[in-house]
């Protein structure tokens, strides 16, 4: 995905400025920066939740800036959000099939009389969602209330949502947050192993540990501009990421005290 000169301005304020941004396919690209950075605008301009007012967002060489988030989503973006949003009355693996509804060729007609084409979609779908919830590790919870779950098996939920559908472009939006330290481990595994199965991955991450073990690729924002853009291990020395984060006299102390 390139994103290219990417803004965003709520009334007058610019909440993403002229972002460039370039995400390489089957890597795990992480955004980070403070709060108010931008880092979820940028997120919902992606996955089309919200419009761009500037700049521009392509695909695979395909420019989509335009497109809803319904085409965006049949185009192979799937995205979890920061609050788990999940259906909780429903089981896990009906909340897993809604996720499956962008694959659906099969029109109103052929869902109302339930054509031979239509019920090879369903199997197509469950089968699908099995395999998700079975890559996450829910495989045995598949008949229980998603609001029955743990918050760790929530996000997990949630991701395998996402995942069903085979997506080109998987967006993950802080899914560490509110994970004690061993659940954050198995997310971190449950990541990578996505990327080894092809995904593409662009996440939102406010746990350094967890972003700076996990990526390829670190962008940084900070009052909605990119800041920094490079490999992790280089953006933990950056003095202008430093600053972002602890502000100018920490960094400026850093600094002497590393020369």
């Amino acid at each position: 995905m390139e994103i290219a000169a990417l803004s965003r301005r709520f009334s007058g304020l610019l909440a993403v400025d002229g972002v460039d941004m370039s995400v390489a396919r089957g890597s795990i690209h992480a955004v980070i920066g403070p709060n108010g950075a931008g880092k979820t605008t940028l997120f919902n301009l992606v996955s089309g939740v919200l419009p761009a007012s500037g700049g521009a967002i392509r695909l695979e060489g395909a420019d989509i800036t335009a497109l809803p988030a319904e085409r965006r989503a049949a185009l192979g973006i799937a995205r979890t959000f920061q609050n788990i949003r999940l259906f909780p009355t429903m089981t896990v693996l009906e909340n897993v099939l809604t996720g499956m509804q962008t694959r659906e060729p099969v029109g109103l007609l052929g869902t109302i009389l339930r054509t031979p084409g239509f019920r090879a979609q369903e199997r197509a779908s469950l089968a699908a969602a099995r395999a998700a919830l079975e890559f996450v590790g829910l495989a045995g919870r598949a008949e229980a209330r998603a609001g029955d779950l743990s918050y760790g098996d929530q996000r997990r939920l949630e991701i395998a949502r996402a995942m069903a559908p085979g997506p080109r472009l998987l967006l993950l939006d802080e899914p560490a947050a509110g994970m004690n330290h061993s659940e954050t481990e198995a997310l971190a595994g449950l990541v990578r192993a996505l990327r080894d199965r092809g995904a593409t991955i662009l996440l939102v991450e406010h746990d350094m540990q967890f972003v700076m073990g996990l990526s390829d690729h670190v962008t940084v924002l900070n009052f909605g501009r990119r800041i920094f853009d490079g490999p992790p291990g280089r953006a933990r020395r950056d003095p202008g990421v430093v600053e972002a984060y602890l502000g100018a006299k920490v960094a400026a102390r850093l600094a002497e005290g590393a020369a």
